[in-house]
């Protein structure tokens, strides 16, 4: 989401807040067995991301408390169901929670090449789909990065 400024916008009833901050929240496996909501703090470094995300998720998943960083950061919702295969999510949004979702599942090999079906749902007062699609670009510019 970096360089796209409708990341930091959220609908709440009849406003747009800007936030100077961004978070990813994600759903960690805890030790009883239950989930644990964590969200960690958005870096333009990957490197710099993945270490904050693995100390974060560690921690929520040893003392199953959730770690939340709103309303000081705007939190950009995510899913990985790892052990089904998802070809979309539908209906995430209920009015109340208006924060971009991305939901992916199990990646598929075809061929020579892996894909990874993915979801992004976002709050049309956000974002229009050239912002999306430009962020779903982005997204898949880092993938690309990564297998190099």
């Amino acid at each position: 989401p970096a360089g796209i400024e409708e990341f930091s916008l959220l609908p709440v009833g009849q406003k747009l807040l800007r936030y100077d901050q961004l978070a990813v929240c994600t759903i960690v496996s805890n030790r009883q067995g239950g989930v644990s909501s964590c969200d960690i703090r958005f870096r333009d470094d990957l490197k710099d991301f993945n270490r904050e995300y693995l100390l974060c998720t560690a921690q929520a998943a040893q003392t199953c408390e959730d770690r939340d960083l709103s309303p000081e950061c705007m939190v950009i919702g995510t899913s990985a169901m790892v052990d089904t295969e998802l070809d979309g999510a539908v209906g995430m949004h209920s009015g109340v929670y208006n924060n971009p979702f991305l939901i992916w599942g199990r990646y598929r090999k075809k061929m020579f090449r892996y894909h990874l079906p993915l979801s992004f749902q976002f709050h049309h007062t956000q974002m229009d789909g050239a912002q999306a699609g430009r962020f779903l670009e982005e997204l898949q510019n880092e993938i690309r990065q990564l297998t190099l």
